[in-house]
C-alpha cells in the first residue's frame, strides 16, 4: 500500500529537511515515528527538501506502507509520536505510480516579512523582519520581469545540484495586510535558495536600493555571484504542491495564518 500525507511543520528546531548524521531533521523525525506506528523502518519521499528554518504548511511525502493500517493511524499515531513543531495533517492511499516529487506538477510558496521599525517578539523566527519601509508596489513591478520560463542560475544557490537552472513562474504576488508583507511565488519547481533569492531581490527593490528594472538585470546576467543577497528563512513557507486531479490530493492551499 502506497500512502500519501500531508504534513505541516515550524522549520526552527531542525537543520531542514533531509537527514544529517549529527543533527535533527524533520525527515528522522518523521521516519522513526512511521516506524513506530507501522512496527518496521519507513521509508519516505519527499515533494520537496526544505531548508534550515524553513517552514511548511502542506508539505507531501509518500511511503510503501510495510503493513496494513487505517488512515487515522498514520494520523493520530504517528502524531502522538512526532515533537510538538511538526503534525500530520491528513492520510491517503494512492496509486503505485504516484511519487510526492516527480508526480508534482507546481509548487507555492509565501514569503513572509514584517515591514515596521521594530523587531518582532511574537512571530520571531515565523517572519523575516525588515524595519525600512518598503515600496510593494515597486516590488511587484520588479516581479513581473521574473514571469515565464527563464534560466534562473543568478536565483541559485552556488551549491544548487538540479542539472538545468530552467525553471517556469507561473505567478509572483506581493500583498500587504497592516505591517506584514507577503510575496506568493508559484511555479513548475524550484532550484535552491530561489525563492529566498528572489525575495532578497525584491526587498532590496522595495527599499529603494536598486531601480525596478534590476531584477531583470540579475537574471540576465545568469551569473549567481552577481546577483542579491539571499533572504532569511525565517519568512519562507512551502504552502500547496499540486498534483493531478486523479490522485485526489488537490484541496484549498493552506496560507500561514497571522493574526490582525
Amino acid at each position: 500500500m502506497r500512502v500519501a500525507l500531508g504534513i505541516e511543520y515550524s522549520g526552527t528546531p531542525f537543520c531542514g529537511w533531509q537527514r544529517q548524521p549529527h543533527a535533527n531533521s524533520v525527515q528522522q523525525a518523521i521516519e522513526e515515528a512511521l516506524a513506530k506506528v507501522a512496527d518496521a523502518p519507513v521509508r519516505i519521499h519527499v515533494a520537496g527538501r526544505t531548508d534550515t528554518g524553513v517552514h511548511a504548511t502542506e508539505q507531501v511525502i509518500h511511503f510503501d506502507s510495510p503493513v496494513a493500517r487505517e488512515m487515522k493511524a498514520w494520523v493520530r499515531g504517528v502524531n502522538t509520536y512526532l515533537p510538538d513543531s511538526i503534525s500530520i495533517l491528513w492520510a491517503h492511499v494512492v496509486a503505485e505510480d504516484f511519487h510526492a516529487r516527480y508526480s508534482a506538477q507546481s509548487r507555492r510558496y509565501r514569503y513572509v516579512i514584517l515591514n515596521r521599525p521594530s523587531r518582532p517578539a511574537l512571530l520571531h523566527q515565523q517572519v523575516t523582519w525588515v524595519y525600512q519601509k518598503l515600496d510593494h508596489d515597486s516590488m511587484q513591478q520588479a516581479a513581473k520581469h521574473l514571469i515565464g520560463q527563464h534560466d534562473f542560475s543568478s536565483y541559485r544557490a552556488l551549491a544548487c545540484q538540479a542539472k538545468s537552472p530552467m525553471r517556469t513562474v507561473h505567478q509572483i504576488n506581493i500583498g500587504q495586510q497592516g505591517e506584514l508583507i507577503f510575496v506568493d511565488i508559484h511555479a513548475d519547481a524550484f532550484l535552491h535558495h530561489m525563492v529566498r533569492n528572489i525575495a532578497g531581490v525584491l526587498i532590496a527593490i522595495g527599499r529603494g536600493e536598486q531601480n525596478i528594472n534590476w531584477s531583470r538585470m540579475v537574471l540576465e546576467l545568469r551569473d549567481r555571484t552577481l546577483g542579491g543577497v539571499t533572504a532569511k528563512p525565517s519568512g519562507l513557507y512551502l504552502v500547496k504542491v499540486q498534483y493531478d486531479d486523479k490522485y485526489e490530493l488537490n484541496s484549498p492551499i493552506r496560507w500561514p495564518v497571522f493574526a490582525n
